[in-house]
């Protein structure tokens, strides 16, 4: 998937500062894109928006061992 040149990338709160864990999101309208920011030209992954909500939720009660 490639998002939309307009689309706005923002850093995922949850990413680290020490440059290994940096998931960008972006609201794509038919849901929210999901890339890696040291890679951002690999692509990024499309999720519907329930998707992301249920696993933003999982990660943040520490239901993944990611």
């Amino acid at each position: 998937m490639h998002a939309p040149p307009a689309a706005t990338w923002r850093r995922s709160s949850r990413s680290t500062g020490n440059g290994n864990n940096c998931v960008e999101l972006a609201d794509l309208g038919e849901g929210v894109g999901v890339r890696d920011s040291k890679a951002p030209h690999a692509g990024a992954l499309l999720l519907p928006r329930e998707a992301w909500r249920e696993i933003a939720e999982r990660v943040k009660a520490g239901d993944l061992d990611l």
